[in-house]
């Protein structure tokens, strides 16, 4: 399927001046007699604040937060569009916001601030008694780790999609391309194309670091890559970012070094989290036969499929809907935070994350090259997703 893109540019556009936006908010309760307001607002009203004022858990059960997700923004890394500001990031919190209430029936609202690390921490607990969950988004790194890291004893789910999103994503269909390839998880060595926000989640996840106990499997070697080459333990100026730091202490045992070219020589996956038209037909041919290829910058892979098909790949994905095997964190973010939401959690964990992965491949009852993951358009994922997430949230006691 081919799509013109700039016809939908000009429709969308017409479609956001058209609405003046995507989002409305919509009362639950009549207001057409005096009763119905005397309930819904003053005197009545003063009842139940004086419910929660006694025990605040209270407003989960008779107020909005329940049900309602925050959606965070700075702007510093909108889509492919870079730093672009809060007030032009809305389309895309606003177009989120109607993706969780389509998907998985959560109520979200877009959140568009600015502020440095400090500034933006504080915004965000200050707000957060209103919401039951916080879900930032297009945060750029590594701001983005560390604000994470600082939310996570709000007593409400936080996660950056941006990152978990994707390596989740990423983590169910590397499940199903091994079952269609025959190649073993635990054995596979995996090049991964970008350090930024995505990048660090997927090899945190396909590693296990900071993962605990027996939930994570990990690939038997890692190996990342940004602009300046391969990382690796000890390479110069490495220091001066913790997160790449990180990346370089824990993967590339071998302490591999040059090119991306000189990565994928022998290995078995690529997956691709970068820039566009990075990778040749020649370079898919130094991989282990049948490479599993996931090439997910927008609008450009960093190679098209037609391409990776002529250097040997046996699966290809990207993360465009006019390809096959489409790797989109809309398979993802709606049942997590539902799941999340109707266990009570208080934080998504990392077998959280883990369980909604093994759900996401299973939803795709026998794997073909073409078919690895769900259809980002089918409403029974987030059902299956929230299931396994909420369960996984009280074996591992996640829940207030």
């Amino acid at each position: 399927m081919d799509i013109d893109r700039e016809e939908i540019a000009q429709k969308s556009l017409a479609l956001h001046l058209k609405h003046q936006g995507k989002l409305a908010v919509h009362s639950k309760v009549p207001v057409q007699t005096r009763e119905d307001l005397s309930l819904a607002y003053t005197p009545g009203v003063a009842h139940v604040c004086r419910y929660i004022a006694e025990d605040e858990k209270r407003a989960f059960s008779c107020t909005l937060k329940r049900n309602t997700i925050a959606i965070i923004t700075d702007g510093t890394a909108v889509l492919g569009l870079g730093n672009i500001g809060p007030t032009a990031a809305i389309p895309v919190m606003e177009g989120k916001a109607i993706l969780f209430k389509e998907f998985a029936g959560i109520d979200a609202f877009p959140i568009c601030i600015t502020g440095d690390h400090d500034d933006l921490i504080s915004h965000i607990r200050s707000i957060a008694p209103v919401f039951g969950g916080i879900n930032l988004e297009d945060i750029a790194a590594p701001r983005c780790f560390e604000i994470e890291e600082e939310l996570q004893n709000l007593g409400i789910p936080v996660m950056h999609d941006d990152q978990h999103g994707a390596a989740i994503a990423v983590l169910a269909a590397l499940i199903n391309a091994c079952k269609v390839t025959g190649k073993k998880f635990r054995e596979l060595t995996v090049v991964v194309s970008g350090a930024g926000a995505a990048g660090y989640a997927i090899c945190r996840l396909l590693k296990c670091i900071g993962y605990e106990g027996q939930t994570c499997t990990a690939v038997k070697e890692l190996i990342v890559c940004d602009r300046e080459g391969i990382i690796y333990r000890g390479r110069q100026g490495l220091y001066h970012n913790i997160y790449k730091y990180l990346l370089g202490d824990e993967t590339n045992r071998m302490l591999r070094t040059g090119t991306l070219s000189d990565a994928l020589r022998g290995a078995d996956v690529f997956v691709g989290v970068s820039t566009g038209n990075l990778v040749t037909a020649d370079m898919i041919r130094l991989m282990n036969p049948d490479p599993i290829v996931l090439a997910l910058a927008n609008p450009t892979p960093e190679i098209m499929p037609d391409e990776a098909r002529a250097g040997g790949a046996a699966v290809i994905g990207t993360g465009r809907s006019d390809f096959p095997n489409q790797v989109n964190n809309v398979l993802v973010f709606p049942g997590v935070f539902r799941g999340a939401l109707d266990a009570g959690a208080t934080k998504i964990s990392e077998e959280m994350k883990i369980a909604a992965a093994h759900a996401i491949a299973s939803y795709v009852k026998e794997p073909t090259p073409e078919k690895i993951l769900p259809d980002p358009l089918d409403r029974g994922v987030a059902k299956v997703v929230a299931e396994a997430v909420a369960e996984m949230a009280k074996k591992c006691g996640c829940v207030r």
